[in-house]
């Protein structure tokens, strides 16, 4: 009997659910109450094995439960960490191809600015300007397409007026060093490479930018680049609407400036630069007169121990395209650098025109300046610096007729600072 047991115990832990058992032999019977008895007990722990075979059940379906969760948890964070991974990616790119900028030029000085007529003036006096700052984004796209938002602030004691501006704003694609393209406002071919040469844009600004016979950047389409062996050639090409950058207006027609640059060998360079057009003057009901014109030459040898140039232009209607006069301008300037010292450089310039050759030989203009330039650290420049300026100019009134002269004397401390 006890070996059924076993057998049926056995059975019932194997999950069996039904088997026989061969019947004993007769004299091994037990009697009927005995064989009860194990019966009942054999249930007891049948009941009992059953129980923790569910328990056990139970416990593997909750276990299961759990990892199907755990998974789903992991696989979320899995998505989570690659979605972050992403967007960490592009804020990456983001700000690798992008670039913030920024340019100051400002001055404390005392000015002494007398009228031949008037006596002084009142400009004079000692004051702080912030005459340019210019804060520049520009974001790289690939290799070839890139954009630019630069802005140009300028405050002037003299006339106490603040002003705010778009300076550039353009879509480059680069095809190539010999095809940089840009769409917008940007840099003129003449005046911003003349400054380059210069150098002290933050002292002064070049002759024909002084004078206003040109733009420094101008809305429209532009072309330009560097070719040749080692880069011996450079050219620029701009179709404008003509008023300038400060303002993108219409016009009936279009102006063109162009520039073409030899470089003989490295520092040193020879340009000619032209202008034609009506300077925006000339709309659908305005019609132009005159068409205003400009060339330009320079040649000059630039640095970091010494700077030496010479620029000339000369103009024809410039200030007469809606004027059925003519007239003609031209004028030239000279500067020169040299470092004496760490950090240390003098420099000079002289500049004289001739701004009405034909309608009044008395208009003339005669710049020059002298100065110290300390560099403080990499991008501050701070310079000691006296300038004079006398423009003569015929006048009708008071009667008679006379040259009228005003004569500007500046000196104080300039600085430029960069980023």
């Amino acid at each position: 009997m006890r070996s059924k047991l076993i057998a049926v115990a056995i059975a019932a832990g194997l999950g069996v659910t039904s088997f026989t058992v061969a019947a004993a032999p007769a004299q091994n019977r037990t009697s009927p109450t005995a064989s009860s008895a194990e019966v009942e007990l054999l249930k007891a722990q049948l009941a009992t094995l059953q129980a923790k075979v569910e328990e056990l059940e139970q416990r593997t379906d909750a276990q299961s439960d759990i990892n199907v969760s755990t998974g789903q948890a992991v696989e979320k964070a899995t998505a989570t960490t690659t979605a972050s991974d992403k967007k960490l990616a592009s804020l990456e790119k983001l700000v690798n191809n992008t670039k913030l900028s920024g340019r100051m030029y400002f001055d404390f000085t005392n000015i002494d600015q007398k009228d031949s007529d008037s006596g002084k003036t009142d400009k004079s006096g000692i004051g702080l300007d912030v005459k340019r700052f210019y804060l520049g984004v520009d974001h790289k796209f690939n290799d070839i397409w890139s954009m630019n938002l630069t802005t140009d602030f300028n405050y002037s004691s003299s006339d106490g007026q603040t002003s705010l501006f778009v300076k550039k704003a353009y879509v480059q694609g680069k095809f190539d060093d010999a095809a940089v393209f840009r769409v917008g406002s940007t840099d003129m071919p003449w005046i911003p490479f003349a400054e380059r040469y210069y150098g002290f844009r933050y002292v002064e600004n070049t002759i024909t930018d002084r004078l206003k016979y040109g733009n420094s950047a101008d809305w429209g389409l532009h072309l330009g680049g560097e070719l040749g062996a080692g880069k011996s050639f450079n050219y620029a090409v701009a179709v404008v609407n003509g008023h300038g950058y400060k303002n993108p207006g219409r016009s009936k027609g279009v102006d063109v400036e162009a520039r073409v640059g030899f470089v003989p060998f490295e520092n040193m360079v020879v340009a000619i630069g032209g202008y034609r057009g009506h300077r925006g003057q000339e709309t659908e009901n305005i019609n132009a007169v005159n068409t205003a014109e400009r060339g330009d030459v320079m040649v000059a040898w630039a640095s970091d121990a010494f700077r030496l140039g010479a620029e000339y232009f000369t103009a024809k209607n410039w200030n007469n395209v809606l004027t059925a006069a003519t007239d003609k301008a031209d004028g030239y300037s000279l500067w020169g650098s040299v470092a004496v010292a760490d950090d240390v450089s003098l420099f000079a310039r002289y500049d004289n025109a001739k701004l009405s050759k034909t309608l009044d030989g008395a208009n003339k203009n005669v710049y020059y300046n002298a100065g110290v330039e300390y560099q403080v650290t990499k991008g501050f420049k701070l310079a000691g610096v006296w300038k004079h300026e006398k423009a003569d100019k015929s006048v009708g009134t008071p009667v008679p007729p006379h040259v009228r002269n005003v004569k500007t004397n500046e000196v104080g401390v300039f600085g430029e600072v960069r980023f």
